[in-house]
């Protein structure tokens, strides 16, 4: 039977549209708002009371995806101005600079979103280490992280290469040649990332094609298979207090609006701020690609300097093959370790586990200033172990006894504090990846001409 008293026409337009109210005022009505919602439903209807505070996940994942909006719309963008091709893209970014208006806004909310979005997933990665939440039904979600943050220094890389300066001409020409030295493999490897024997059309058309289509579509793809893992186990870790029980039942609220209100605020915060530094800060473009003049110093992207400041230290086999490798390995077995109990929601799980992972990163920041400077003006293992080879006197001895120094920490922290396995895993995480922080740091900051260390203001 047909309703007697039809509403208006905008109003069934909107009906249409719209399932439930954007205002929705009764319980039944938030929880469709979540499950009919295209992105909405991918968050639980119902989230629990103590996830809520800020300073639990300080909004890491919410960050990440705004950014990954940020990036699409400005991408988006600028692929109307870009040029694809070594005679045109570089002219095309001075004239999206200077000529088209706001265009150098929109390329600074793209330059500082894709350099922010590496930083936040990088904590999200520590937040979720730190607070135990890879066990159980978490394990895969953990590893789906990892790959999250591959794919987006992925993205980062393959954007680096298209203003076709002289920063991102050699600093591509870099780490593309530290595929070299992959064994057997390295030459073919090289010349599969530059799409030919040197950097050229082929490369840059590549680098687009990856940056602007594949990498974009794969990201996107893992962050709601990501958010809809968290879904299913009903949101994030909840956090308990050092030797707290966790609750059988905890207590929960809505998702609207009671968590909602409070992405949408962090994420206003973020987008504000992105947009006033773009604002202040231009994305830099130096002088037009020269394949025959590299600059001095000639650096990798920032979040590849590590690896750099690596090669300086290790033989090349070690420093862009072997770590590199076994540092990816390790994260993505984390959630698959033997741990004495699978403990989730206390940041560092215990007192005791706080400690021993500040103390294992001061440790290691000490230790890792020591090695620079002693590598840098002391030690010398090809030069006095000339009878053995590159691979042996620089790569293997060095690498065993940072492993060996690493063991000697772990076994004292045992001795002297009781840690517990988990505590322990998290001590030599905190280890890893300190050191390799200070060799991004010492890498970007205190390197100059010849890559000889220098303070930072004589550079």
């Amino acid at each position: 039977m047909s309703d007697e008293n039809p509403p208006a026409l905008p109003t069934r337009i909107w009906r249409s549209i719209f399932r439930t109210p954007l205002t929705p005022e009764s319980e039944r009505e938030r929880k469709r708002v979540v499950l009919d919602h295209l992105v909405l439903h991918l968050r639980p209807v119902r989230v629990p009371t103590r996830t809520l505070p800020f300073t639990h996940t300080f909004g890491l994942g919410g960050m990440s995806a705004v950014l990954v909006l940020l990036l699409i719309l400005s991408g988006v963008l600028l692929m109307f101005v870009y040029e694809p091709s070594p005679e045109r893209a570089y002219g095309s970014i001075l004239r999206l600079r200077d000529e088209v208006r706001f265009g150098g806004f929109v390329r600074g909310i793209h330059h500082w979103s894709a350099n922010l979005l590496v930083i936040v997933v990088f904590l999200h990665l520590l937040r979720t280490f730190f607070t135990g939440a890879f066990h159980g039904a978490r394990q895969f979600n953990w590893v789906i992280g990892v790959l999250l943050l591959l794919g987006v220094v992925a993205s980062n890389f393959t954007g680096y290469l298209l203003p076709w300066d002289q920063l991102s001409y050699w600093a591509i020409t870099i780490v593309t040649g530290m595929l070299g030295y992959v064994p057997l493999a390295g030459e073919w490897l090289q010349q599969t990332a530059r799409a030919g024997a040197e950097i050229g059309a082929s490369t840059l058309i590549l680098f687009y094609t990856l940056h602007t289509t594949v990498l974009p579509v794969l990201l996107v793809a893992l962050m709601a298979f990501h958010f809809w893992r968290v879904r299913k186990v009903r949101g994030v870790v909840i956090p308990y207090a050092y030797g707290e029980p966790p609750d059988e039942k905890p207590a929960t609220t809505l998702f609207v609006p009671d968590l909602l209100a409070r992405e949408f605020s962090v994420s206003l915060i973020l987008t504000a701020a992105v947009l006033v530094t773009a604002l202040l800060f231009a994305a830099g473009l130096g002088a037009p690609a020269n394949p025959g003049m590299s600059p001095n110093p000639a650096k990798a992207p920032w979040y590849f300097m590590g690896v750099q400041e690596l090669l300086l230290h290790f033989h090349p086999l070690f420093a862009v093959v072997l770590i590199p490798l076994a540092g990816i390995v390790a994260l993505l077995a984390i959630p698959y370790l033997r741990y004495d109990a699978e403990t989730a929601g206390p940041w560092f799980l215990t007192a005791r586990g706080r400690d021993t992972a500040r103390t294992a990163a001061l440790v290691a920041f000490g230790t890792t200033v020591a090695w620079v400077l002693l590598d840098e003006f002391v030690l010398d293992f090809g030069r006095w172990l000339p009878w053995l080879p590159g691979q042996v006197s620089e790569g293997l001895i060095p690498v065993t006894i940072g492993i060996v120094m690493l063991a000697a920490l772990l076994t004292w922290l045992k001795k002297s504090t009781g840690a517990t396995k988990n505590e322990l895993v998290q001590a030599a995480f905190s280890a890893v990846t300190t050191a390799f922080l200070v060799l991004t740091a010492t890498g970007i900051w205190f390197r100059g001409p010849g890559m000889a260390l220098t303070w930072p203001w004589r550079i």
